[in-house]
């Protein structure tokens, strides 16, 4: 019944919003000037957030925290917090720094400025990076990837196993066990890791109670503990079904939906729970996932058969189509959701997000090549003719490690259909009378699908049943088993290449979603300030920079404020100081700033630059009643 609920929550979760929030507008607006204190701030976003304990720090001029009442979302508005403020905040410019998570589940955070009664001389500056702790992202990023790793393993030798039928899975449970517990681990770890990384603290505040309430009442940590339910019903799935020789169909349709559920536990956490048409794309979410688990979980299924155990050619071609068909899901989903995560061809270039979606297909591209000179390698081998062996020999054959009349196995790619074979050819051949095998020894696993005996420990053999003797392999066909597994190891590699590279991806703001946020700044209107500084040197000994800030920095009207700071970088007060703006390009200027001492720095109020483009800024200082210098600085004006 819990799990039910968590999931139909996942599942009817998302709106119709934008993948990571974006700003879209303050009051009071960013960089004005109010007569009088404000009672409340508040933020509108392009979708809905959520609030942290600690989602609003108000800074003085003098950078000094401000008490502030508790945040809440506006009434009925999910997309709107405010937090009151004092009755008197004093004169000057204060520095808001806010931190929400975006219905998406990350954490996005960023600041603003407003002045009441005039701007200050000074203002506080917030640390570059003071909203996110380096040590906690880098340890909830390592659980995620673990996360996938364990997923892909786990997942893609359960379906080896069962769709691909191998006559001994032995040597498989080390990757069920191992996938098992990685993503068992890991999904315990991120759930104590999340109150931390959503706040922005250090790793130390992973058991802090508060967080991990706050953590169990929202939509990821209730998808982490839907995942561990479902872990948990795995493994009792997979002991119950490791006593059968073959899975059962409601085995195979229990640990079908338990995978769904699984592929759920993410994409009903991140991008694909919020953006545009949610119900398409947590389907392709899921399908994409749960081949990508098939297909690379499959690679080090096959390539562990290859150095412990007999691979027949039905599991092969078996695993072949199930790869082929994995890749064909992954091409769909995978096309809707670049689609959907950029919005546009430029922004394959333009954003972080296209960057590292190149990256990834330039992966998968490799991996497919990889595959084809498996199957080529795959190709050239030659079928060898069983022979019989006395016991002696049989002893010193068990000593290779694969020994010959099985299929050596082919890659896990798509296009990997091929197969080799050393040894007999069919079950005429497997039934032809042979020495029994030594004392002590079992015979060769034989496919139960071409009619041989069950693999040890998925039913016995035939009794009666005379067993071939093989030979080891020729040096030819032993140079051919070995290239063959490296080119699958080579996959494996690349494989992991492409699962850190979807890690990164799903915390990496999509570029729809990036275009969304610039957007909704401009219509919004949020002003973006231009900052330059000009150094000067007068002479002995007379030098300094001069900061001048131009509000908004575009077309039209912009306030200007300029700091004089001495080689020390401490304020200096100077007799005069001037600011003119020329255009070259289309001979206007040059216009005078108008610039006056506002006692302790110097400021305009109407200065208005009519075109775009990249004008020529004039500082000229004067130091002394008889002494100045005058230096300029491009600044880039956009409309």
């Amino acid at each position: 019944m819990l799990l039910g609920t968590v999931l139909v929550l996942l599942l009817l979760g998302g709106g119709p919003a934008s993948a990571h929030a974006a700003l879209r507008g303050t009051d009071p607006a960013d960089g004005s000037v109010v007569k009088t204190s404000p009672r409340a701030i508040t933020l509108t976003f392009t979708e809905s957030v959520g609030l942290l304990d600690d989602s609003f720090r108000v800074l003085d001029p003098d950078n000094q925290r401000v008490r502030t009442g508790k945040a809440a979302h506006a009434e009925g508005r999910a997309d709107t917090v405010s937090v009151a403020l004092p009755e008197k905040l004093g004169t000057g410019t204060f520095t808001v720094a806010w931190r929400v998570v975006s219905e998406d589940s990350h954490p996005v955070s960023g600041a603003f400025t407003f002045s009441v009664g005039e701007p200050s001389a000074t203002r506080a500056v917030l640390p570059s990076g003071a909203d996110d702790n380096p040590v906690t992202d880098g340890l909830y990023n390592i659980g995620r990837d673990l996360a996938y790793i364990g997923a892909a393993l786990l997942i893609g030798a359960a379906a080896f196993v069962a769709l691909c039928r191998p006559p001994d899975r032995r040597p498989l449970r080390a990757l069920l066990l191992g996938g098992g517990w990685a993503l068992a681990g890991s999904t315990v770890f991120l759930f104590f890791l999340r109150g931390p990384y959503e706040a922005g603290t250090g790793p130390a505040g992973m058991f802090d109670p508060s967080g991990l309430t706050r953590t169990l009442s929202s939509r990821p940590g209730l998808a982490l503990v839907a995942r561990l339910v479902l872990l948990a019903a795995a493994a009792v799935l997979l002991l119950r079904q490791s006593r059968r020789e073959t899975p059962s169909r409601a085995g195979l349709a229990t640990g079908a939906a338990l995978a769904v559920g699984l592929a759920l536990t993410w994409a009903g956490a991140e991008h694909a729970s919020a953006g545009i048409q949610v119900p398409a794309a947590m389907t392709s979410s899921v399908l994409h996932l749960l081949a990508m688990a098939v297909w690379m979980g499959g690679l080090p299924a096959l390539l562990l058969l290859l150095h412990r155990a007999s691979v027949p050619s039905t599991v092969v071609i078996r695993f072949s189509r199930l790869a082929g068909a994995s890749v064909a899901v992954l091409v769909a989903t995978g096309v809707y959701q670049s689609w959907r995560g950029l919005g546009s061809w430029s922004a394959l270039t333009d954003t972080t997000y296209g960057r590292l979606l190149l990256a990834k297909l330039a992966a998968v591209a490799v991996l497919l090549a990889a595959g084809a000179l498996s199957r080529r390698t795959v190709r050239r081998g030659t079928a060898v003719p069983a022979t019989t062996a006395p016991a002696a020999e049989a002893r010193e054959e068990s000593r290779v490690p694969e020994p010959a009349g099985v299929v050596a196995g082919v890659s896990g790619s798509a296009s990997a259909s091929a197969s080799v074979q050393a040894g007999a050819a069919g079950t005429s051949e497997a039934s032809a009378p042979g020495a029994d095998p030594a004392p002590g020894e079992d015979g060769p696993a034989a496919d139960p699908a071409e009619g041989g005996s069950a693999a040890p420990g998925d039913g016995g053999s035939a009794p009666d049943a005379p067993t071939p003797r093989r030979r080891p392999l020729s040096p030819a066909e032993d140079t051919r088993r070995r290239a063959l597994r490296r080119s699958v190891l080579f996959e494996v590699a690349v494989s992991v290449v492409v699962l850190l590279l979807t890690t990164i991806l799903t915390g990496t703001l999509p570029g729809r979603a990036a275009a969304e946020a610039a957007a909704a700044e401009q219509s919004a209107g949020l002003p973006v300030a231009s900052v330059t500084i000009i150094p000067f040197d007068a002479g002995l000994g007379m030098r300094g920079t001069v900061q001048v800030t131009l509000d908004p920095g575009r077309v039209g009207d912009n306030n200007v404020q300029a700091v004089v700071y001495g080689p020390d970088g401490g304020f200096v007060s100077i007799p005069e100081l001037r600011l003119s703006f020329t255009l070259p390009s289309q001979d206007i200027g040059p216009l005078d700033a108008k610039l006056t001492d506002r006692g302790g720095y110097w400021a305009s109020d109407g200065l208005s630059l009519p075109i775009p483009g990249t004008w020529e800024m004039k500082a000229t200082v004067r130091v002394t009643d008889t002494d100045q210098v005058s230096e300029t600085k491009p600044v880039e004006i956009v409309r």
